[in-house]
C-alpha cells in the first residue's frame, strides 16, 4: 500500500495542526529526503570516471540532500522527536504521496533518469500554479515552516548533531561538505534551515539560484545542465540552457533495477550488507551515537562505491544492460 502520510497530514485543517502534527511531518520529511539518495547515487555511480562536471554536479546535489536530511533530523530532535530511518522500496513512489504520478526507480544516468531527477526537484511557480489534488514538496515545507512560526515551540539542542564531514572520493582523495550541519538553537535557525532546503532544490519558486549559497543553481537546474548539455545562463533577461557545454559523461549501461533486486548476485548481497551497516549507523548516530557516529555513517555512504563497481560492470544475462545496486537491506 502506498505511503500517503504527507497527503493526509496536509489534508488536516490548519487549526487542528499541533506539535504532534509537526513531529509526524518532520519524520515524513526525513523519509522523503532519505529516499532521493539511492536514486541519485545510482546515476552518479554509473559514470565511468568519477570526476568531471556532470559527476560533480550530481555529487553536489547528493551532499546537499544529506544536509537536508540532517536538517530534518535536527528539527525533529529540537521538538522532542526521535528520527527513524525507514528504507524505501524501488521502483515505487516518493514517500508520503507527493508527486503521485511520478514513479521513481534505480538506474544508471541517462536522459530518461535525468527527467525523473528534474521531476523530483521541480520548483513551484506561483505565477502559474498547478491545479492538483496533492501537495508539492515545496508546499509541504511551507506548511512545516508556518506551523513552527505559529506554535513557536521551545527549541531544544539536546540530541542535535553538528559536524563538518570529510567525505572520501573513490580515488582516495577527500572533499569537505561546503555547508556543515549546524545545531538549530532558535526559531530563526529552523526557518533558515527550511529556506535552505527550498532554495537548494525543493520548491524554489522564483529564481534558479540560491543567493545565500554563492548564487549556485537549485538542484532542478543543475540536473537540467546535464540533461540539456549546456550551462543555465541568463540571456537578454531570460534564463535558458545556452551557456558553455556540459558534456554528457560516458556511463556504464546500468539497467532499471526490478522490484526485489538481484538477490542471487553475490556482489549485490555484499553491497546490501554494507548498505545495511550504513542505515544502522545513521540510526545509531541519531539515537545517541553523536557527531562522530554521524561522520562515520556519512563516510560509509561514499565508501560504498568499491562495493558497487562489480555490480555496475556486470552485464545482465538478457543483454538489456548491466546490473545495478538495489539498495535492499540484508536480512538480519
Amino acid at each position: 500500500m502506498a505511503n500517503t502520510r504527507i497527503v493526509e497530514l496536509m489534508a488536516a485543517p490548519t487549526g487542528s495542526r499541533d506539535l504532534s502534527w509537526l513531529r509526524e511531518s518532520l519524520q515524513a520529511a526525513l523519509e522523503l529526503e532519505f529516499s532521493t539518495l539511492p536514486i541519485y547515487l545510482s546515476g552518479m555511480w554509473s559514470i565511468k570516471s568519477q570526476s568531471g562536471e556532470a559527476c560533480n554536479l550530481i555529487k553536489s546535489v547528493v551532499l546537499e540532500e544529506m544536509l537536508h536530511l540532517g536538517f530534518a533530523c535536527n528539527m525533529l530532535k529540537a521538538i522532542g522527536g526521535t528520527p527513524r530511518f525507514v528504507v524505501p522500496e524501488y521502483p515505487g513512489h516518493l514517500p508520503g504521496g507527493v508527486l503521485p504520478d511520478l514513479e521513481v526507480y534505480l538506474a544508471g544516468l541517462s536522459l530518461k533518469t535525468l527527467d525523473m531527477y528534474m521531476a523530483i526537484e521541480e520548483p513551484e511557480n506561483p505565477l502559474a500554479p498547478a491545479e492538483t489534488d496533492y501537495p508539492t514538496i515545496g508546499m509541504f515545507y511551507d506548511a512545516i515552516r508556518e506551523l513552527f512560526q505559529t506554535l513557536s515551540p521551545p527549541i531544544s539542542t539536546d540530541g542535535q548533531l553538528t559536524t563538518t564531514l570529510h567525505v572520501p572520493d573513490p580515488d582516495g582523495s577527500s572533499t569537505t561538505v561546503r555547508e556543515p550541519l549546524p545545531v538549530l538553537a532558535s526559531l530563526d535557525d529552523v526557518v533558515k534551515a527550511i529556506d535552505t532546503i527550498k532554495d537548494q532544490g525543493e520548491g524554489n519558486a522564483t529564481s534558479p539560484d540560491s543567493p545565500e549559497f554563492g548564487g549556485e543553481l537549485a538542484h532542478y537546474y543543475r540536473f537540467g545542465e546535464i540533461r540539456y548539455g549546456r550551462k543555465f545562463v541568463q540571456v537578454g533577461g531570460t534564463w535558458c540552457y545556452s551557456g558553455d557545454p556540459v558534456p554528457f559523461p560516458e556511463c556504464h549501461p546500468v539497467a532499471r533495477v526490478p522490484r526485489g533486486g538481484y538477490p542471487d548476485l553475490p556482489a549485490s548481497r555484499n553491497f546490501n550488507t554494507k548498505y545495511s551497516e550504513l542505515v544502522a549507523a545513521l540510526q545509531n548516530a541519531w539515537s545517541g551515537g553523536g557527531d562522530s557516529a554521524l561522520s562515520a555513517a556519512v563516510g560509509l555512504m561514499f565508501t560504498l562505491y568499491p562495493a558497487v563497481t562489480p555490480i555496475i560492470t556486470a552485464p545482465l544475462p538478457d543483454g538489456s544492460g548491466n546490473y545495478g545496486p538495489d539498495f535492499i537491506p540484508a536480512a538480519p
